[in-house]
C-alpha cells in the first residue's frame, strides 16, 4: 500500500475532523487541493498511483471538479470513495430519483420538464404549492417553493434568462406535508451510523444545517434502517447522507449526498462519523 490522499476544493469542518482521525489512527494520508493541481492524462498508472496512493476520499464541494478527478483517478486504478458511478448518480437528483424508483424506495410524487412551457404543465398537473429544484445543486440553493401559477411563471421566465443548459431540466416535486424537519441518516458502506432531525429556522422551510437548520437526535428505528440501507444500495453504495421526509404515507427519501457535511449530524448524536469512515477506507484499500 502508498498511503491515501484527501481531495478537496475547499477545507470544511468535516475534512479537518477526517484529517484528524487518519492520523490519529495511524494513517499517512495525503492533503491534496485540487485547485492547486493538474493531472497528465497519458501517465502510467503507477505513476498515478504513487503521486495519489491507494485509496482517495474524494471530498469536493464542486460536483463536476470531483466527478472528473474521480473518473482520472479511477482510470488508473485507484480506489475512490465514493466511486464515480455513485457520485454520477447522487449529484443529479433526477438520476437518484430513477435508481430510487427502480431499487422501490418511495420518493415524493415527481415530474420533470425540459422547457418553461412544458414546466408549467406539469405544474397544473401537480398541483401547488409545489417544489422546483435544480437537478444539480446542494445547500438549498435556486430551491423555490411555488406556491401559485403567477409565482411559478415569473420563477421560469427569470431561469430561461439564466442560460444554463442545467436549469433547463425542470424537476418538480410535490410538496409533501410534513413537520417543520426531515431527517438526514448517514451510512457507512453497509452500515447506517447516525441519524438527526433536521429543523428548519428563522421562518426558511428549508432544512439545509448550511441554511441554519437546528439538528436533533433522531432514532434510528427498523423502518429507517431499512429504508437507508435500502437507498444506500440502489446508487451504489458508500459514505453517504439519505435525506428523507415524514409524509402522511409514510417515510419518503428526496436527495442522497456523496460528498456529506456531518457536522450537525455529529452534534446532535455525538457519533464519531470521521474515525467510522476512516476505519471504511481502510477496509475498502485492503479488499
Amino acid at each position: 500500500m502508498s498511503g491515501v490522499s484527501l481531495i478537496y476544493d475547499r477545507i470544511r469542518w468535516e475534512e479537518k475532523v477526517l484529517i484528524n482521525a487518519s492520523r490519529n489512527m495511524g494513517l499517512d494520508i495525503k492533503v491534496i487541493d485540487l485547485k492547486d493541481i493538474y493531472v497528465d492524462v497519458l501517465n502510467n498508472h503507477d505513476k498515478v498511483i504513487n503521486e495519489f496512493g491507494d485509496l482517495v476520499l474524494q471530498r469536493c464541494i464542486s460536483y463536476f471538479r470531483g466527478l472528473h478527478i474521480t473518473a482520472f483517478l479511477e482510470n488508473a486504478g485507484i480506489h475512490v470513495i465514493n466511486p464515480f458511478y455513485v457520485s454520477l448518480i447522487c449529484g443529479n437528483k433526477l438520476f437518484t430519483t430513477l435508481a430510487l424508483i427502480k431499487a422501490k424506495v418511495p420518493v415524493p410524487k415527481t415530474l420533470v420538464a425540459f422547457t418553461d412551457e412544458g414546466a408549467l404543465k406539469a405544474l397544473d398537473s401537480l398541483g401547488y404549492p409545489a417544489v422546483l429544484k435544480p437537478v444539480v445543486g446542494s445547500w438549498g440553493r435556486l430551491i423555490a417553493l411555488l406556491k401559485d401559477r403567477d409565482m411559478a411563471q415569473a420563477l421560469l421566465e427569470a431561469r430561461e434568462e439564466m442560460h444554463d443548459a442545467l436549469l433547463q431540466i425542470y424537476y418538480l416535486q410535490e410538496y409533501v406535508k410534513r413537520p417543520p424537519r426531515d431527517i438526514r441518516v448517514l451510512t457507512v458502506g453497509d452500515e447506517v451510523v447516525a441519524a438527526a432531525y433536521r429543523y428548519s429556522t428563522n421562518g426558511d422551510w428549508r432544512t439545509n444545517v448550511a441554511r441554519g437548520a437546528r439538528t436533533e437526535p433522531c432514532p434510528l428505528t427498523d423502518e429507517l434502517i431499512d429504508l437507508a440501507l435500502k437507498s444506500s444500495e440502489a446508487v451504489g453504495s458508500g459514505v453517504l447522507a439519505i435525506d428523507c421526509m415524514e409524509s402522511p404515507e409514510g417515510l419518503v427519501v428526496h436527495e442522497i449526498n456523496s460528498t456529506p457535511e456531518f457536522k450537525g449530524l455529529y452534534a446532535a448524536t455525538g457519533v464519531n462519523i470521521s474515525e467510522k469512515i476512516i476505519r471504511y477506507a481502510i477496509k475498502v484499500m485492503k479488499k
